[in-house]
C-alpha cells in the first residue's frame, strides 16, 4: 500500500500543510516539528510524488486551470494571459470548468492528477479544505488566482477586492453622488462578495454617507442577474443617482434594464462596473469601470507556478477607467 502525505501528517500529529512545508523547505514550524516529520517520513518510507513523477518519466509540460465559469469575458481574458505565458515557456494548458458552485472541482482535480500535470492554477473560487488537502497530496506547484488561503502554502495573485470596491465607490462620491446603489455578489462569498461589500460601505462611511440596505441588490456576476438586480433597485424608488456593479457583466445588465425604461445614462443614472473587460468598451454608453489587470494576473500566475521562492501573496494594482457612463452632480 502506498504511503500518502496525509498518512505522514496523521502519524506525526501535524497538519498536511505542515508536512508539505517541511518537504518543500518552507517556513512556519519549529525545529522539533521538522525533526518529527522527517523521522516519520523515514519510518513510513514515504516518497513525495515529485520524485515518483521524475522516475516515471519527468515533466508532462502541461498546466491545469480550474475556473467556475468559462463563458464570461473575465474568464476569456484570464485564460488568454495564462496561455500566452505558458506557451512561451513550452507548456500546454488544460482548462476545467468547475461550474458556478464548484460542483465538479474535486472531479477535475482527480483528472488533473491522473494526467500528471506539472502545476495547477486555481481561480476565482474559495479554496475549501478538501481542495487544498488534495492539491498538497499531488505534490506539484499550485497558484491561486483572484482568491487566497491563509491555511495552505500556495502562491496567490489577486487585487485587493475591498480596496478596489472602496476606490470605485469613492470615485462616485467624489463626483457628487450621495445615493449610490451597489449590485453585489453574495455576502456569503468570501472572495468577491463580502470584501467588496466592505469596501463599498467603508467608502460611504468615509464620505459621511449613511448605508441604506434598500440601495443594495445581489447577483451572481452574470448579465441576467444584473438586469434583475437593477429592476429591484428601480422599483424601490430610493432616489438613487448612481449604481456600482460588482462585475462588468452585471453593469451591462443594469444598463440594459435602464435602457428598457428609457432612462438616460448618465443623465439620470450613472453606472460603474468592475473588471474592465472588453464588454465595458462595447457598452452604450462606454462603461466607466474598476480596472483589474486580468490578463496580467494570468501571466503572473504562470510565472509564480515555477518560482522557487516561498509562497507569495501578490496584490496587483487597480484603478478606475473613466469612459462615458458617469456624470458629475
Amino acid at each position: 500500500m502506498s504511503i500518502k502525505l496525509s498518512d505522514v501528517a496523521r502519524e506525526a500529529g501535524v497538519s498536511t500543510a505542515t508536512v508539505s512545508r517541511v518537504i518543500n523547505n518552507l517556513s512556519g514550524y519549529s525545529d522539533a516539528t521538522r525533526e518529527k516529520v522527517e523521522t516519520t517520513i523515514r519510518n513510513l518510507g514515504y516518497s513525495p510524488n515529485v520524485l515518483a513523477r521524475g522516475l516515471a518519466g519527468g515533466k508532462t509540460h502541461t498546466i491545469g486551470v480550474l475556473l467556475p465559469s468559462l463563458s464570461s469575458r473575465y474568464s476569456s481574458q484570464l485564460i488568454h494571459g495564462i496561455e500566452t505565458r505558458a506557451h512561451s515557456c513550452g507548456y500546454s494548458v488544460i482548462v476545467c470548468n468547475t461550474d458556478r458552485n464548484g460542483e465538479r472541482t474535486m472531479e477535475y482535480l482527480r483528472i488533473l492528477g491522473e494526467k500528471r500535470v506539472d502545476g495547477v492554477l486555481f481561480a476565482s473560487e474559495w479554496l475549501k479544505d478538501e481542495y487544498g488537502e488534495y492539491m498538497l497530496e499531488m505534490q506539484i506547484p499550485v497558484v491561486l488566482i483572484a482568491t487566497f488561503s491563509s491555511r495552505f502554502p500556495f502562491h496567490s495573485v489577486r487585487v485587493d477586492d475591498r480596496k478596489a470596491a472602496y476606490t470605485a465607490t469613492q470615485y462616485l462620491a467624489n463626483k457628487g453622488h450621495k445615493r449610490i446603489s451597489f449590485i453585489s455578489g453574495s455576502p456569503e462569498d468570501p472572495i468577491a462578495g463580502r470584501p467588496r461589500i466592505e469596501g463599498y460601505t467603508g467608502a460611504l462611511e468615509q464620505h459621511g454617507l449613511s448605508f441604506d440596505p434598500s440601495l443594495m441588490a445581489y447577483g451572481d456576476f452574470h448579465f441576467q442577474s444584473g438586469i434583475d438586480a437593477m429592476e429591484q433597485l428601480w422599483s424601490r424608488n430610493t432616489g438613487l443617482t448612481a449604481v456600482f456593479a460588482s462585475s462588468d457583466e452585471m453593469a451591462l445588465g443594469a444598463l440594459t434594464f435602464l435602457h428598457s425604461q428609457n432612462i438616460d445614462i448618465p443623465g439620470e443614472i450613472s453606472v460603474v462596473g468592475y473588471d474592465d473587460t472588453q464588454d465595458a468598451l462595447m457598452a452604450v454608453p462606454a462603461l466607466t469601470t474598476l480596472h483589474q489587470p486580468i490578463s496580467e494576473m494570468g501571466e503572473r500566475a504562470v510565472e509564480l507556478l515555477f518560482s522557487k521562492a516561498k509562497a507569495e501573496n501578490i496584490i496587483m494594482p487597480h484603478r478606475v477607467v473613466e469612459r462615458k457612463s458617469v456624470r458629475v452632480l
